[in-house]
């Protein structure tokens, strides 16, 4: 295994705190948490770039949907995991879930603009056509919420790729 699981104990002293902090949100310490803790700058920038992430206009599921979105994309199975039960803890419905984690159209139309505005952010590097961002508009979402998305894309590429590059992401 090229990255270890840090306990409180073994981490670098940099990390320590964000790692308590996430221990008493979360109740305990994540693998992938355990394993970015090789890194304080990254555990820190993760972890800060998440909480602006939960703070934006975007409704917890439509965060949720993004998350999942880059999740499924980026096959990170951890994240996926992790995210499904904070879609279940959301009340989301099963069908949404199941749609997510097979990276599948979602039923639900207003869901699923985020779904489709996310993997064209992907897609193009940022430079969405205009029907792109037209269709996300439509469904009610704005132009906040567009830029919203891009942070969440961010935030969880780099959650993802380092839970890829560090083994925790099974």
């Amino acid at each position: 295994m090229a990255f270890i699981e840090h306990t409180l104990e073994s981490a670098p002293v940099e990390s320590r705190r964000a790692m308590e902090g996430t221990v008493k949100h979360l109740g305990h310490l994540s693998p992938a948490v355990a394993r970015l803790a090789t890194s304080p700058h990254t555990l820190e920038g993760f972890l800060k770039m998440s909480a602006l992430f939960e703070r934006t206009t975007l409704e917890p599921v439509a965060r949720e949907v993004v998350i999942m979105t880059v999740a499924t994309r980026n096959d990170c199975a951890l994240c996926v995991n992790m995210h499904t039960a904070r879609l279940r803890r959301l009340g989301a419905p099963d069908e949404l879930i199941g749609e997510l984690r097979e990276g599948k159209p979602l039923t639900d139309e207003r869901l699923d603009a985020v779904r489709e505005f996310t993997l064209a952010v992907y897609a193009t590097s940022g430079a969405v056509p205009d029907a792109g961002l037209d269709a996300f508009l439509a469904q009610g979402y704005t132009r906040q919420n567009a830029l919203e998305v891009v942070l969440g894309i961010g935030t969880y590429t780099v959650s993802t790729f380092a839970n890829r590059l560090t083994g925790a992401s099974h």
